[in-house]
């Protein structure tokens, strides 16, 4: 068996400036930099932290972190992405709570450093993670959550067509309390006509 049970994984990806890749060890100084920084720009939005923001996104806490995503990915339950521009850590992207069988299925998350919001990097990041687990990662649906405030978040996954399919009443504990979201998805049917949602991505870039 090999050490590897997920499909498709690990590998990197790449669309121009901006590279997906599985994160390493001596990613720890670069994504506490990245992730203290924003605080104010992504407390809001990501589940309640079980400490203070510093210090669980701290390079000693990055450890875990990395530990955990090894794991979960080696499981074929989750993909972890570091997401770069011009080669330094910007964000992240996860394929995760991985279902396969008749489900076939992935829930994805992401953020983005502030300092690069707007550039298309997130846009990017997420057709290049949907086309790979559309391929190679042997999937057919991936699941997106959003609070409905989270007006940037939610650009990203309509500009990219989306389809939004739910309501959900405090679906989970962010911010120190429990938030609604808005769910939307995307089958591989759904951009099979377009050549793949990167395709679709720079169709849409090209025109706005």
């Amino acid at each position: 068996m090999s050490f590897w049970s997920a499909p498709g994984w690990p590998v990197a990806l790449s669309d121009g400036p901006v590279l997906l890749r599985p994160y390493r060890r001596s990613d720890a100084a670069g994504w506490a930099e990245v992730r203290r920084a924003n605080e104010a720009w992504l407390a809001p939005w990501e589940s309640s932290p079980p400490g203070p923001w510093a210090e669980v996104n701290s390079p000693s806490a990055f450890r875990y972190v990395f530990r955990d995503q090894q794991r979960s990915a080696r499981r074929g339950e989750s993909m972890p992405f570091a997401v770069c521009l011009d080669g330094r850590l910007v964000g992240h992207i996860n394929l995760g709570t991985i279902v396969r069988r008749a489900f076939c299925s992935a829930f994805v998350g992401y953020w983005v450093d502030s300092r690069v919001a707007g550039k298309g990097v997130i846009p990017t990041a997420m057709a290049l993670a949907v086309d790979h687990a559309f391929g190679p990662g042997g999937l057919h649906r991936v699941e997106v959550n959003i609070r409905p405030e989270n007006k940037p978040s939610r650009r990203v996954v309509e500009k990219l067509g989306f389809r939004e399919e739910a309501y959900h009443p405090r679906y989970m504990h962010i911010d120190g309390g429990w938030r609604d979201h808005i769910g939307y998805a995307l089958t591989s049917e759904d951009v099979a006509a377009d050549g793949g949602l990167l395709a679709r991505w720079h169709r849409v870039r090209a025109t706005s």
